[in-house]
């Protein structure tokens, strides 16, 4: 293999558009050879980003024996059908999140990439920005004391709801999977610990049967307690929040902070009245590439693990039942 990792996008969408080629082409280990599509705008595309290769259905692309990797950033349903394809044909896949509808699919996915030798992992690029890294730092250092409480907030205002994928039910459509995995995934990753109790509740919408407010609470095995919320019909806010004996640390763009010129704000305040703001940049979809394309040149399993992601659907999987039976919901680790 090459130094750099040769990558295929399957699909126009917008993420790939305005985020994932940039980032992909500003990565000194990474480079856009195809992509694919049937829309018409497939060679406009190209030609915007300097892509030499265009195939008009995905199969011809995963044919394609020079790419190495593929970025699937299509609607939430077909996240399965297509990881599989890939990882047939032997090509390493960066999936946007959710990685599937269900815990089941999930298992069926790492089951495939396992038996062809391909590495996958489930595109959460928040987790590579370096103001996560800080947080934990703060945390390990004692400097807010012991850990009792995590909250996690994601929404925006949907102002455009006719044939939007985000509210289309068969489509894999609501909040809870499109930002509010996030908080899930914050909460595991930075308290280190799964839930085993948890109670959710959502607001559905009356047409199209997707939550568009979903809050719930967990309890973790470590004993700390978090909340969470997300929203297609709130003020739009991407944070999450940590309290200890001692003091908190606040992260007012925790998710997104591309959208304010790649700067986080790790914001710590203890109980001495001392507040500081610490100001961390980072580019977190291009470190996402570099470093799982790194992954793949060395041939090493990414940090964030097929078990991990397997368990990241299963507590999605128990937050959706306890939001439609209105039961607490018991988890095993």
């Amino acid at each position: 293999m090459s130094k750099k990792v040769r990558w295929g996008i399957l699909s126009t969408a917008h993420i790939s558009r305005e985020t994932m080629i940039p980032a992909i082409q500003r990565a000194e280990n990474a480079e856009v050879v195809a992509i694919a599509s049937g829309n018409d705008r497939v060679h406009e595309i190209a030609e915007r980003f300097h892509i030499p290769k265009v195939y008009s259905t995905y199969e011809q692309l995963l044919n394609d024996p020079e790419i190495d990797a593929v970025y699937i950033p299509l609607p939430n349903h077909m996240h399965m059908k297509w990881t599989i394809k890939a990882a047939e044909h032997k090509k390493h896949i960066l999936c946007e999140k959710p990685a599937a509808l269900c815990e089941d699919d999930v298992r069926r996915m790492v089951e495939v990439c396992r038996e062809n030798s391909v590495i996958w992992m489930e595109a959460f690029m928040y987790q590579f920005h370096p103001q996560h890294k800080r947080v934990k730092e703060i945390m390990s250092s004692g400097e807010i004391g012991i850990v009792k409480s995590m909250r996690a907030s994601f929404s925006f205002y949907l102002v455009e709801r006719e044939n939007n994928i985000r509210m289309e039910k068969s489509l894999g459509g609501g909040s809870l999977l499109d930002i509010g995995c996030y908080c899930i995934h914050s909460i595991r990753s930075l308290l280190h610990a799964e839930p085993v109790i948890l109670s959710v509740h959502s607001t559905f919408d009356h047409m199209k049967g997707v939550d568009i407010v979903t809050s719930g609470w967990l309890q973790m095995s470590n004993g700390v307690h978090a909340l969470f919320d997300c929203s297609f019909d709130m003020f739009g806010r991407n944070e999450y929040e940590i309290i200890g004996t001692k003091g908190k640390i606040v992260v007012s763009r925790a998710y997104r902070p591309d959208i304010q010129q790649g700067n986080g704000s790790v914001i710590v305040q203890t109980t001495e009245g001392k507040t500081r703001e610490e100001i961390i940049k980072g580019d977190q979809y291009c470190l996402q590439v570099e470093y799982f394309s790194q992954c793949i040149i060395d041939g090493v399993a990414p940090s964030y693990s097929n078990e991990a992601m397997i368990q990241q659907a299963k507590v999605l999987d128990a937050c959706r039942i306890s939001a439609k039976t209105g039961k607490v919901i018991e988890l095993t680790v």
